[in-house]
Parts: C-alpha cells; structure tokens; sequence
C-alpha cells in the first residue's frame, strides 16, 4: 500500500510497498483512510528537532476513514466511519479512567516513532492498524464530513481543552498567541463561548487570513497594550499559547495582566525555554499547560461540529493527494501553507 514515510530531517518519502495492516488484538481495527492531515507536531521531526526519531517511521497523527476489519471487541461495524485519536490509550487502567490517557502505561502517538511510547504506524496512508480501537476511535455522524471530522481527532480537542482548562465563557477577555491550525480553533472555541478574542502572529499572511474569522488581529508587539485597552479594570484575562515557542510564552505572560491565566497548548518539544519568572510573580498569574485528549473531549467536540457552531474547514489551504506529500509538507514547513490535508484515494467522503 501507500503511505508516507520519514527518512530524515526534511525528506518524507511517499512509498507504495508499504505492507499491508493487520490484526494484532481482539482490540485491533484496520481503517481505510479517506482523510489525513499534516499537524503543526509533524515539523518537529521533519526539521530534526527529535533525535532518535526513527527512520522509516510511517507518519500522521490526524485521520479519519472506515474500518475495514475489527477484532471481537470493537464496537465499530466494518463500513462505519470513524475518527481516531492522534492519542492511544488503553482505556481501562487507573488513569484512563481518571481521564489521564496520555499517561497510561501503554500510551503512545500515531506515526511518531518511539518518542512517546511503542512504535505504531501512522495514518497518511491508505491503510492503518488502530490499536485499543474500542477506545481510539470514534464514530462520525452523517452530518460531519471527513476532513472536519479528522479535526476532532487532535486540532479541535485541543482547542477545546485550552479553553475548558482556562474556563473561558460569556464576556471573558481571551488572546490567542499563534493563528495557526491550533490557534485560530482555540479563537474559534472560545468566541463561540462568548468571549471576546484578540489574536497575533509574526506573520503578516496569518495575521490576514486569521482577520476573515477573527475581528482582532494584531502583531505579538502590540499583544499586551490591546487587550490592556480592552480589559476591565478589575477583569482577569486569559491567553492561550499556541505556539510552543520561548518567544510566544513570554509574549503570552507580558498580555495576561493582573491574576490572569496562561494557558500553554503549544507544543514545546525543549526543556531548557526561557520563562519570564519574574514579571509572572509580579502579575500573580495562573500558568497550566494542557494536552488535547480527543477520547476525553469526543462528545462536546463533535457536537460543536455536528451543530455547525465551529467549522474547521476554512483552516484549510491546501487539499492534495497523498502522492504529493512531500510537496505538502514543504509548503507547510515554510508556512506558505496554514493546514494540509492529504487525500489518499478518490473517495469523494
């Protein structure tokens, strides 16, 4: 079969004699994929900023499709069609049940090597294993399409969980420091909540297409002093850091104000960030970090898509087929792209 394969630092290969999946476990679904993203956490191995991340690795975390054969214990018909988690967890451990999937003992990340956990082949293929696919995938209503379904399996959950975590509702100020994929759904999230929404990003092309769906965009320079302006003075604010970046945290903590919040969901692959100490004692700000966990959110998150109250597909800018893969993932590495999705057959779902 077809599917994309990482064989260094920006060189992805699209190969055709990818063997077949097939059943390992009773909890095993093999999904024909009709629908495949490159996510934002795609770059960091493609750049190189992931040593050890294993050559050969078939990549994509973001997917969605239809089983084409399950094991005993999976709910799921053959021909039904389903969105995966880009995280996988058991589902029956002590954490699973706590909500705690990304730290079950048997977690692990689609196409992502070993960074995370044991090795499993991604989904921008044509075919993909779903291991624990009781718990991984999740059913698509006849009223969402497959591209926007693929977004609750990671952009959309992670939105969700950015503005859930900072208890964002009605009148709350919100900035949002990143309009990429992330960014502009976490914007999107928290209007819908009826909060009021500033965004900024360091390029002027984001900044342009995030002003047709957000009426506040500004430079990260001017972050701070707009949402001074627009924040009552007693009003704590919140910004959420889509980024994952040292420049965006501190941008971030430099607009919060007064006892607000920090809410980190960008991706922050180093150790060693340069945090602003100092001006977060000064502000007594709230600092959290959040993980998107689809398996969690699956429920409010397809409803905001079933209802039509978010709508993931103007994020899109480029649909390709999986053969151009490599195209896709440079033209996204070099931001000439916001969100790409990969087409890996005909199928017009």
């Amino acid at each position: 079969m077809r599917g994309v394969v990482y064989r260094g630092p920006r060189h992805v290969e699209v190969v055709d004699d990818l063997p077949m999946p097939r059943l390992e476990s009773e909890r095993d679904a093999v999904v024909r994929v009709t629908r495949a993203a490159i996510c934002g956490s795609d770059l960091h191995p493609y750049r190189g900023e992931m040593p050890g991340f294993a050559p050969g690795t078939v990549l994509g975390h973001e997917f969605a499709g239809v089983v084409t054969e399950r094991g005993s214990q999976v709910p799921f018909a053959v021909g039904e069609r389903v969105v995966a988690s880009y995280l996988i967890g058991c589902g029956r451990c002590p954490r699973c049940a706590r909500g705690w999937h990304y730290h079950c003992p048997s977690a692990t990340l689609f196409g992502y090597s070993t960074v995370v956990g044991d090795a499993v082949a991604g989904g921008q293929a044509e075919y993909v294993r779903v291991p624990f696919a009781d718990v991984v995938l999740g059913p698509v209503p006849a009223a969402v399409t497959d591209e926007q379904a693929l977004f609750a399996g990671d952009v959309l959950a992670t939105a969700h969980a950015a503005v859930t975590d900072a208890h964002v509702g009605p009148g709350r100020l919100v900035g949002v420091v990143g309009a990429g994929p992330v960014g502009l759904m976490a914007a999107l999230c928290a209007a819908e909540l009826g909060a009021t929404v500033v965004v900024c990003d360091v390029d002027p092309a984001r900044r342009e297409r995030a002003g047709a769906l957000v009426p506040a965009v500004v430079e990260p320079e001017r972050l701070a002093a707009t949402m001074q302006r627009m924040r009552g003075r007693d009003e704590a604010a919140v910004v959420i850091e889509a980024v994952g970046s040292g420049a965006a945290l501190a941008c971030a903590v430099d607009a919060a104000g007064p006892h607000g919040t920090v809410l980190v969901v960008g991706a922050h692959g180093a150790d060693d960030v340069a945090f602003p100490a100092g001006r977060a004692f000064v502000q007594e700000l709230t600092l959290r970090f959040a993980v998107g966990n689809p398996i969690r959110s699956r429920d409010p998150v397809m409803a905001l898509l079933r209802t039509g109250r978010v709508d993931p597909s103007a994020l899109v800018s480029h649909r390709l087929p999986l053969a151009e893969a490599a195209r896709g993932y440079e033209l996204f590495d070099t931001r000439v792209a916001d969100k790409v999705i990969l087409l890996p057959s005909a199928d017009p779902l």
